[in-house]
């Protein structure tokens, strides 16, 4: 009988780890409570240089007392769209052991209505939250003057 020498490239396997570092003490972190507050924490957040620049998709990730643990940028676009992928959103809540999440994206054209994709993205980042128990508590859009969210007019 032949002796078969293993593959070499089955014992080289990536080694995962997750870590998340806080680097703000839990009490010192914001609350929110409502989309004037989401809008206020990310309008702070946000590179005033890009906002009505690129389009950008940033996830803000949310403990179960609703403090920020921290704002993720998901994707950086161009001036009429960018890619928000599920995969990375849902692995940025994962590793910071969110509870809930708040999807928000920039419109550079000022135009704070979201788009028909704006609102199936939402619907379909909403139903994997559900599938992970992360909430998906608003979408907002916003732009440098003002902002639009999707929780407050019904169409979460």
């Amino acid at each position: 009988m032949e002796k078969r020498i293993p593959n070499s490239s089955f014992c080289k396997v990536a080694e995962i780890k997750l870590t998340y570092r806080a680097k703000v003490k839990p009490s010192e972190r914001p609350q929110v409570t409502s989309s004037t507050d989401c809008f206020k924490v990310l309008k702070e957040s946000w590179d005033t240089g890009k906002l009505e620049f690129v389009e950008q998709f940033k996830v803000m990730l949310l403990n179960r007392a609703n403090r920020v643990l921290g704002i993720y940028e998901t994707s950086t676009g161009g001036v009429a769209g960018t890619v928000a992928d599920p995969k990375l959103i849902f692995v940025a809540a994962l590793k910071a052991c969110a509870s809930s999440i708040v999807l928000c994206h920039n419109h550079p054209s000022g135009n704070l209505k979201p788009s028909t994709a704006d609102l199936q993205l939402t619907k379909k980042i909403k139903q994997g939250g559900e599938l992970l128990d992360i909430a998906v508590l608003d979408h907002i859009i916003l732009t440098s003057e003002s902002y639009y969210s999707l929780a407050d007019e019904g169409l979460l």
